[in-house]
């Protein structure tokens, strides 16, 4: 089964049902529910997303609703080598590149988001959320 990470937008995408791209971002989800891909994201992803959702819900609204999402997707480490590689690499973004290589160390072949620029140094596949609906087509 084909794994995906999920980045930070398309997570909120879906969560908070931002237009025009909440509708990529469910099918992404669909995919996941019926055993077509596998999604995967860092704990980080989960901090990220709190801290916007915590602008628009309260405490306990938002941390049910986190709750849930880690019950659809798998949570890969972020570990000390993803870290060093990230201080090391020739990304611009230092968090996306701890999300790429905590992608890379998790075998995931291809990264979904919607900030694709951030990720030229990507040693694995970056796809919008649209591209990697049609790739699959």
């Amino acid at each position: 089964m084909n794994k995906v990470f999920i980045d930070t937008d398309v997570i909120l995408d879906f969560m908070i049902a931002r237009e025009p791209f909440a509708m990529d971002a469910a099918r992404i989800f669909s995919l996941s529910e019926k055993k077509e891909i596998s999604i995967c994201t860092t704990g980080l992803v989960f901090s990220n997303a709190y801290y916007i959702l915590r602008k628009l819900g309260s405490h306990q609204k938002v941390m049910d609703n986190l709750s849930q999402l880690a019950k659809l997707i798998d949570i890969i480490a972020l570990s000390k080598v993803a870290v060093l590689q990230a201080l090391d690499s020739k990304f611009a973004d230092f968090e996306d590149a701890l999300q790429h290589y905590a992608a890379v160390s998790g075998n995931v072949k291809t990264i979904v988001t919607r900030n694709v620029k951030d990720f030229k140094n990507s040693e694995i596949a970056v796809l919008t959320p649209d591209q990697f609906l049609s790739s699959r087509s």
